[in-house]
């Protein structure tokens, strides 16, 4: 009983997290969409719309920061900004293309340092800056970047099926960054070693050894296995047991951690060594944490016990199902 208290504490305290409430705003736009399906026929809920074009697909997606973030550490914003559209691409079995930028700063010293963050890491990633918009304004500092990229074979939000594991795709040479919930593995990496890192995913998903999975963006694992099921209209048992947490971050944080190199994938068993394989090669790891159920649940178990943590039937969560 001692087991379940506590993990009924930690249900609580991940539906109650900020990171779940600010990725659970998007409802308030989603639930007037009335359709996973946008206008022009492209999926919503996916990492990057995937726009057919010729034998492939056009990936198109944005991404921005907290103006808080902004206002602390305005380098570090810009180049995080990179990181989450570059994850974007990459996490849809993509290769990034281009970006573009659109700076609101306070003063021109603070837009000078977004700037500089955002060409340090497009030029690590190797992904270039074409165009953009920059704006000095008194109100609330924001860095938002859009990017384009091509897919050969795409990598869905929409196709987990039960019986598929859930698997954790990770480095787990990082630093921890307290203060902003970041798991940042970038450190120990070059440019052109992250890049390879990446690349994993597209060859994955051309070899047809993946078809569904996210990246662990910024309500974390926990966030991250939900939206995923809930698009795919399933369920999710993640066994906590298998869950890898870095030494000197509690279980509930690392829970709700955004991952610098992270993915979350649905992975047929006829593929799982093929796809360990290819981690090993890059030092990379590759862990099942759970299942894919029958359902609408997405359960925590631990230690024999078990609790819900959401239910988008009774609940949604973004409101692509």
């Amino acid at each position: 009983m001692k087991e379940r208290a506590r993990l009924s504490e930690l249900v609580e305290y991940l539906r109650n997290s900020q990171q779940f409430l600010h990725k659970k705003e998007i409802f308030s736009v989603t639930g007037g969409v009335g359709s996973r399906v946008s206008e022009g026929g492209i999926l919503n809920g996916d990492d990057a719309a995937a726009i057919p074009d010729g034998d492939g697909f056009l990936l198109f997606a944005a991404e921005g920061v907290l103006p808080s973030l902004v206002r602390s550490d305005p380098f570090f914003a810009g180049r995080s900004a990179v990181l989450a559209n570059v994850n974007d691409i990459y996490s849809m079995g993509g290769r990034p293309l281009a970006i573009v930028d659109v700076i609101c700063a306070e003063e021109s010293a603070m837009a000078s340092e977004i700037y500089r963050g955002i060409v340090d890491f497009s030029r690590r990633l190797q992904v270039p800056v074409v165009g953009g918009h920059t704006h000095l304004d008194e109100g609330p500092p924001s860095v938002s970047l859009a990017i384009l990229g091509r897919a050969k074979k795409i990598i869905t939000s929409f196709g987990a099926c039960p019986g598929q594991s859930l698997a954790l795709l990770y480095n787990p040479d990082g630093k921890w960054m307290n203060e902003y919930g970041f798991w940042n593995c970038l450190p120990g990496r070059t440019g052109s070693e992250q890049v390879g890192d990446l690349e994993l995913l597209p060859l994955a998903a051309e070899a047809g050894f993946v078809t569904t999975g996210k990246d662990v963006s910024m309500s974390g694992i926990a966030g991250t296995a939900l939206m995923m099921v809930e698009a795919s209209g399933v369920g999710a048992e993640i066994d906590l047991d298998r869950v890898p947490v870095p030494d000197g971050i509690q279980l509930d944080r690392w829970l709700l951690a955004y991952n610098s190199f992270g993915f979350l994938l649905a992975v047929e068993d006829r593929h799982w060594e093929n796809l360990v394989d290819m981690s090993v090669s890059r030092s990379l790891e590759f862990l099942r944490i759970g299942t894919i159920i029958e359902g609408s649940e997405l359960v925590l178990s631990r230690g024999g016990q078990s609790e819900v943590l959401w239910d988008w039937a009774k609940e949604p969560f973004l409101g692509f199902k």
